[in-house]
């Protein structure tokens, strides 16, 4: 990352936290450079670039001042810790970054916005995203990718679209990603469940069910599973794609939170793969907001011919001015720097929320586990004892103004389930977390002795 991009990071946040009114003065270029330890013209790109963006204006021969702008409110309500939401915390949206990539992308690409574009995507988009994906150790040709209309809709069309392995059923690890579940289950498309913990899964188990049912895909969150939290070792990535190799399993790998990754040495099962066995989903809408509605699909070279016809009867091809909006952030390097803006941000909330639930579970006396990870993320779980009754459990923290949810709909129908709580701080502040946790176990002492 240039130095440039970060140093604009840690000055964006110095105007947020700071006292700072509309129209003070920022430090100088030389106390600056000072404080952060560069040269002045570093700090002179980054101040331009802020000032592109109005967050700062400059005034000749005096220096650089503070833009507040009036939009800028705190969209959380006032006094509640919502522990329930997933989506990404509008807060850190990159509102004025995208703003400026929209309005280039009209300039830039006006001829092929505003008419039909392909099934496949734009080729601009696709050659940029297969250059980023190599850094995520997914090596792939450019004929593979395809951009889809959000992870669900790839999702979708793979479970629809007939497999070279003449399979049907779908495998699900459970609990797993809701929205998915409810798509198989209103279509009425066959699928079993494997019992998946914060140690993983049964690999016996999953490779009795590779040899012994119809499997036509295995689909896997390996990577900060949602929505327990946890993560696949590198060894289970192996074993999962020799598996899927020997009974000709396709894997359906879900990478969702791939720009959340701290391990370099971390791979995805699509590392693995040596017989085109594994299709590889990345997402924007955690890293950047999820309204962009552009995801990536990396489709084994057997598959291509297929997800290209159900992609194109689906939706003829996903908005062309989100791609070219899309692949002028990534190139141009803001959403380098935004991914690290991001990343320091949910990485200090995770930190929070590990540690309080670590303390919390100690106090709870059996009423409450809770299994740290290797490494925190901005969601997790906690296991319940069988005697917490969750629903009144829920409501009682309601009343105290903690949103909390049950894990009820992230399972299949038929499946048994386990009792327990989903957490995500992505959109609780640090200085929050510990108190909504602590609260929360004193409800639960209390909920159980009611």
């Amino acid at each position: 990352m240039y130095v440039y991009l970060k140093l604009m990071n840690e000055l964006e946040q110095l105007i947020a936290v700071q006292p700072y009114k509309d129209g003070q003065k920022l430090p100088s270029i030389r106390t600056l450079a000072a404080q952060y330890g560069c040269s002045k013209s570093s700090i002179i790109k980054a101040l331009d670039e802020l000032e592109k963006r109005h967050l700062i204006y400059a005034m000749p021969k005096s220096g650089y001042y503070v833009v507040k702008r009036a939009d800028a409110v705190d969209l959380k309500p006032v006094g509640i810790l919502d522990f329930a939401a997933a989506a990404p915390d509008p807060a850190l949206f990159p509102y004025l970054d995208f703003q400026h990539c929209m309005n280039k992308a009209i300039d830039t690409y006006q001829k092929d916005l505003f008419v039909y574009g392909t099934a496949k995507g734009m080729d601009s988009l696709i050659d940029i995203v297969c250059k980023q994906l190599a850094g995520y150790q997914v090596f792939a040709s450019e004929r593979n990718l395809f951009v889809v209309s959000g992870i669900q809709q790839a999702l979708s069309l793979l479970a629809s679209m007939p497999f070279p392995n003449g399979k049907e059923k779908i495998l699900i690890e459970q609990p797993s990603y809701h929205l998915f579940i409810e798509c198989l289950e209103t279509r009425g498309i066959p699928a079993i469940g494997i019992k998946r913990t914060s140690a993983g899964i049964d690999f016996d188990r999953l490779e009795e069910l590779f040899r012994t049912e119809d499997i036509k895909f295995f689909y896997t969150i390996p990577r900060f599973h949602n929505p327990l939290g946890s993560s696949y070792t590198k060894k289970d990535k192996q074993k999962l794609a020799k598996l899927a190799d020997k009974y000709d399993v396709y894997i359906v790998e879900d990478d969702y939170l791939a720009d959340f990754e701290q391990d370099s040495k971390a791979d995805p099962v699509f590392a693995y793969d040596d017989s085109s066995h594994v299709i590889y989903l990345k997402s924007y809408s955690k890293i950047i907001f999820p309204g962009l509605r552009i995801g990536i699909a990396v489709i084994p070279d057997l598959l291509t011919p297929s997800f290209r016809l159900y992609k194109k009867q689906s939706d003829i091809d996903s908005s062309m001015l989100s791609q070219a909006a899309l692949e002028i952030y990534l190139r141009s390097g803001m959403f380098d720097r935004h991914r690290s803006k991001i990343r320091s941000r949910y990485s200090a909330r995770a930190a929070c929320l590990d540690n309080a639930l670590a303390n919390e579970a100690l106090r709870s006396r059996g009423l409450m586990v809770y299994t740290r990870p290797k490494q925190p993320i901005i969601h997790t779980h906690v296991t319940l004892d069988r005697t917490v009754s969750m629903p009144r459990l829920i409501q009682r923290l309601k009343e105290e103004s903690i949103l909390v949810q049950s894990i009820e709909r992230d399972y299949l129908s038929a499946f048994p389930k386990e009792n327990l709580l989903k957490l995500n701080a992505t959109n609780v502040d640090e200085t929050e977390i510990e108190r909504g946790i602590e609260r929360m176990g004193v409800i639960l002492a209390q909920s159980v002795r009611v």
